[in-house]
């Protein structure tokens, strides 16, 4: 979660489990993350996996280079995955201290070393930094409060932030969710920034979350390209991402 005008006051953090999973809440029944307590480092909830499809779009070669970036910590998923599976280097920045402490105390997030970074900082200001510009090769962007009615940030200046956070070559993954979002216009304001060319949607999941993928400075790869992409990606990390391709599109088109 991060920062903003609706919420000046930080939800408390709670924890479920159920059937082996471990659920993070932020003082709600909506779920914030998930983890299978016998497997935490893989990928236990579909829109997560989803934010994966990043790889379809980063060429075969290089999809695990350089430096990736969360903005929204959830419940260490993403980060974990991307530090230990995918061995980037990899900076996580969440807003809540409580849910820093959680996701290492209760969802096996590690402490801090030479490729794993997580900041207790307002996302908003981390993408707006002339600091940190150019340097996430990958953007993973998941910011919804206790709530979870809209993302938390979701306006121009905020992508454009984005889009400046991106080195070229990088691309960026949101999730989009809840039942005072709008899709359109969220799509429309990561146009400005992207341009539609730029930008590629997955279907929704059953619960509603629709992952939105956009490039900065990649050329859009023929469909036999992204076929030889999804095997690899298969084949090294056992993600289905020849389901991903399946349900992939340009929002271009």
């Amino acid at each position: 979660m991060t920062r903003s005008k609706k919420t000046p006051t930080l939800a408390p953090v709670t924890v479920s489990e159920s059937d082996g999973v471990r659920f993070l809440h932020l003082g709600t029944i909506w779920v914030q993350g998930a983890m299978r307590v016998r497997k935490p480092y893989d990928l236990e909830l579909e829109y997560i996996q989803r934010m994966m499809a990043w790889m379809l779009l980063r060429p075969q070669a290089c999809v695990t280079d350089g430096h990736a970036v969360q903005l929204g910590l959830g419940a260490g998923a993403i980060t974990k995955y991307c530090h230990r599976k995918l061995q980037m280097r990899t900076t996580a920045v969440e807003l809540n201290p409580e849910v820093i402490a959680v996701c290492r105390s209760m969802f096996r997030l590690p402490p801090d070393d030479d490729t794993l970074q997580v900041l207790q900082q307002d996302a908003a200001r981390y993408a707006a930094d002339p600091v940190n510009a150019g340097g996430a090769d990958v953007l993973c962007v998941d910011l919804y409060d206790h709530e979870a009615a809209s993302p938390v940030l979701d306006d121009e200046d905020f992508y454009a932030a984005c889009h400046q956070l991106l080195a070229p070559g990088g691309v960026m993954s949101v999730n989009l969710f809840g039942r005072d979002a709008s899709y359109d216009r969220s799509v429309e304001r990561m146009a400005r920034a992207f341009g539609r060319e730029a930008m590629w949607a997955l279907k929704p999941t059953r619960e509603g979350n629709t992952v939105v993928l956009a490039t900065k400075g990649l050329a859009p790869a023929e469909r036999s390209e992204l076929a030889a992409r999804a095997e690899n990606i298969e084949t090294r990390f056992s993600l289905p991402a020849a389901k991903w391709l399946r349900m992939i599109k340009h929002l271009a088109a």
